[in-house]
């Protein structure tokens, strides 16, 4: 049985804690948004939110105002493109507990300019204490960093979590501003 409101799980504390950066209104998406625990998050707080994944029943029970478009975006094209075949633009792109590498140049496409990236997932290691396990689902050392070079670094950490035990990197990284957008002061990302 998909998950409602009130069994639905509260957001990775990764989300939680940058969510601060995200201005009320701001379009979101979340990539394999699973049951919608990041999808209800963002709605909570006045966003619009889109959903991708390939099974999209739990997200559209719990959170019915979602944009959801159901896509296996492993095998198939990427669903959510603008009429000039570029990817559609959001203020934030959310990626949890997912990795599909060749996936990566789209998902920074899709991020406006000023755009904010937020993703968290497993590492190397993590094979040592649980699933994922296999190598094509677990980042390298500072894989997630280096994929994310061309963004302004907020926030990155790669190391172990307790409850539940696992290794991942995770990411805060800021889509550059047009250079003078805000008269040459440097922008200030609140930690």
């Amino acid at each position: 049985m998909p998950p409602t409101h009130a069994t639905l799980s509260g957001p990775s504390g990764w989300i939680a804690r940058w969510s601060h950066l995200i201005a009320p209104g701001a379009t979101v998406l979340d990539v394999a948004c699973g049951n919608g625990r990041h999808l209800h998050w963002f709605a909570e707080r006045g966003c619009a939110v889109t959903g991708v994944d390939i099974d999209t029943r739990a997200a559209a029970q719990a959170v019915p105002t979602a944009h959801l478009v159901q896509a296996d975006i492993e095998n198939g094209p990427w669903p959510l493109r603008q009429a000039s075949g570029e990817p559609t633009q959001f203020d934030v792109v959310v990626v949890t507990n997912y990795l599909w590498r060749p996936l990566m140049p789209t998902l920074l496409a899709s991020l406006a300019p000023g755009g904010l990236l937020l993703y968290e997932t497993f590492a190397a290691g993590n094979e040592t204490v649980g699933r994922p396990a296999r190598p094509d689902f677990l980042l390298q050392a500072h894989e997630l960093l280096h994929m994310c070079s061309g963004l302004h670094t907020v926030a990155y950490e790669n190391g172990f979590l307790d409850a539940p035990a696992r290794f991942v990197q995770r990411i805060a990284a800021v889509n550059f501003f047009t250079p003078g957008a805000h008269n040459g002061a440097p922008t200030r990302y609140a930690l």
